[in-house]
């Protein structure tokens, strides 16, 4: 067992990872556009993700856009037998770094083309198609059309599984009727406030597969954070991943960074034990 699995691991699809693991979206230019300032550092970051045990890998091919798959083939493959990658589709990037849906056949089909390609592989383990109704949080809207494709790529031996991002309650409990759907990436950290009991893990569990938390972790330096870091020798955001590591067994965690020093301090948190604290009730 790495020092990265004192939390243990969980099943992602057919496979098992540490539930720390590492989100690649930093490793692009700023805005998630354009190549990295540094494409040796970008390198080192992925090697030194899989040297501490990370075998857990976020990315999307519209980072960049194209950018961040070619990294990781370029730092990692050909690729260790017990490391996951996981990409999003539906999104697409303009020449202007904007966003927009990409939700079409033919763009789904040529999105879970061109992963392959940009990440050498013949399969994709898992494919979240990310909802894009409105861009930065979920919003309603039908996602059957999109899942239907890729429940067709899949059935083609192109994407063994499929997950979720940026959705609500309904649309899980809609897309489960189509396919499976093996997990759910999502904005969920201690700075978000109340959960309800759609969108707590810890009740979510029993009915969902892993909660991939996303977005946003680097807003939970609140202030019971930042005072139990000082009790810790810590820093918030390491209190904040333990929070999350300690919250449900089915969190699993894609903290990003294009740093060496960051990445070493983030795979640190698994590793800190938290007392109860009276933000987790």
């Amino acid at each position: 067992m790495s020092s990265n699995d004192k939390f243990g691991t969980f099943q992602l699809g057919n496979r098992s990872v540490s539930r720390l693991g590492y989100g690649a979206m930093q490793l692009a230019g700023p805005g998630v556009f354009g190549p990295p300032k540094d494409h040796a550092a970008a390198l080192a970051v992925l090697r030194e993700a899989v040297a501490s045990g990370v075998n857990h890998i976020d990315t999307a091919d519209f980072y960049g856009p194209h950018v961040t798959n070619n990294l990781i083939r370029e730092a990692l493959h050909p690729y260790r037998k017990d490391l996951v990658i996981v990409t999003k589709v539906g999104a697409r990037r303009g020449a202007d770094a904007s966003w927009s849906p990409a939700f079409s056949r033919e763009e789904l089909t040529q999105a879970v083309h061109d992963n392959l390609r940009n990440l050498g592989v013949d399969v994709l383990d898992v494919v979240n198609l990310r909802a894009m109704f409105e861009v930065h949080h979920p919003a309603e809207g039908s996602l059957e059309a999109p899942l239907t494709v890729l429940a067709d790529l899949q059935r083609k031996g192109l994407v063994r599984h499929i997950g979720l991002s940026n959705v609500t309650p309904k649309q899980i409990a809609d897309g489960r009727r189509i396919c499976e759907i093996v997990c759910v990436q999502n904005h969920y950290n201690l700075a978000t406030g109340p959960m309800t009991p759609d969108r707590d893990p810890r009740g979510a569990g029993r009915r969902l597969r892993p909660i991939l938390p996303s977005r946003g972790i680097h807003a939970a330096p609140v202030v019971h954070a930042v005072d139990v870091a000082g009790r810790l020798d810590a820093t918030p955001m390491q209190v904040a991943l333990a929070w999350l590591l300690q919250r449900s067994q089915n969190i699993l965690l894609i903290p990003g960074t294009s740093s060496v020093a960051h990445l070493r301090e983030n795979l640190a948190a698994s590793q800190l034990a938290l007392a109860r604290q009276p933000w987790t009730s």
